[in-house]
């Protein structure tokens, strides 16, 4: 079994053979490259995407939600996925796999996919979002929040039970799967999480990063990896990580996953314990 960044490649047995297979057909199935219409979509290209785009304007955006999709991360991005929680599992890394900002549920719902494929049963993917939406910028305490509206656009706003019933759609709503509902800054700071292996950013804002920076980081094994998505889209951000970095002392090198997702792997030195 050969594994890099793209997932699985190189000489494989059946049995990895078929993992891959259905851990492939998954990440299409949740970017919903398997029923789209490649000549309408927004996104005809090469189905190793940019993911959704940000950089085609309001309008290009708000299309992009409307789709059927149940992740907006694209392919690259997917692949990056697998790749951090199936190198975790290979190495040992010890902890559970989260992502903060789940939209509907796409990421996590791959999660646990990889640690169905693998039979992992001791480890729980945790779903922290407050299916409301994202919660209006607080320019006060966080400046670099002014002006990122985005909990007014409805199409962010996806109810807990609509995301449980996506992972009972590929079969993978189980005791494995965790669900933290509101605010980070609420459920952060007392859920009941020991240690990550791999632990996932979507939140957009400084605030929602910084939170989940602050309250997660800490727990997140050597080893183990830290993946931003919205580094390359919203300065605010890209800003918190810089920022959380230095006050920490993180000098891993910080990876491109495509044009905005970006990981980094921690290790002992310069990473804060609790």
């Amino acid at each position: 079994m050969t594994v890099t960044s793209a997932g699985y490649r190189g000489h494989r047995s059946a049995t990895d053979r078929g993992t891959g297979l259905y851990l492939e057909l998954m990440k299409r199935c949740l970017a919903n490259w398997i029923f789209r219409d490649m000549a309408n979509t927004t996104l005809g290209r090469d189905p190793r995407n940019e993911g959704m785009p940000w950089r085609g304007g309001p309008e290009a955006m708000l299309a992009s939600w409307r789709e059927p999709s149940h992740s907006m991360a694209g392919l690259k991005r997917l692949d990056n996925v697998q790749f951090c929680v199936e190198d975790v599992l290979t190495r040992r890394v010890p902890g559970d796999l989260i992502e903060t900002g789940v939209w509907r549920g796409g990421v996590p719902i791959l999660m646990r996919a990889v640690l169905a494929a693998y039979g992992v049963t001791d480890r729980s993917v945790w779903v922290a979002d407050s299916f409301e939406g994202l919660p209006p910028p607080n320019a006060a305490l966080y400046p670099a929040d002014a002006g990122l509206d985005l909990h007014r656009i409805s199409e962010l706003a996806v109810s807990l039970e609509q995301v449980q019933s996506h992972f009972e759609r590929y079969d993978l709503l189980d005791g494995q799967v965790r669900f933290l509902k509101g605010w980070f800054r609420d459920t952060l700071p007392h859920a009941p999480i020991e240690r990550l292996a791999v632990a996932r950013l979507d939140g957009d804002l400084y605030e929602s990063t910084m939170d989940a920076l602050t309250h997660l980081y800490p727990k997140l094994s050597v080893g183990g990896y830290l993946i931003v998505d919205d580094y390359g889209a919203i300065l605010a951000c890209r800003e918190a990580v810089h920022d959380y970095r230095a006050a920490h002392g993180i000098t891993d090198q910080i990876l491109p996953i495509d044009w905005t997702g970006v990981y980094w792997q921690r290790t002992a030195e310069g990473s804060p314990r609790r």
